[in-house]
């Protein structure tokens, strides 16, 4: 299954145009957990409110998922 993996808080929404084939749903969360683990450290010091954003798994007919929040990586 194709999934798409979109972060919205408040003000944006980073929308993901290509997706990921995943075998299941737990696949996808395990995905998007790890993308945000990169994400996160990746935008150390520049992103501080990680609380206000979300990330949405989406299907390949756009039907949500799963959701969950983000919050501020650990030091």
């Amino acid at each position: 299954m194709r999934c798409y993996f979109h972060l919205l808080n408040h003000h944006e929404e980073l929308i993901d145009d290509e997706g990921v084939e995943v075998p299941d749903l737990e696949s996808a969360k395990l995905h998007a957990l790890i993308a945000v683990s990169e994400l996160q450290r990746e935008y150390d010091g520049v992103i501080e409110d990680w609380h206000e954003w979300r990330l949405h798994i989406h299907s390949s007919k756009g039907s949500l998922l799963h959701t969950f929040p983000l919050l501020k990586p650990s030091s």
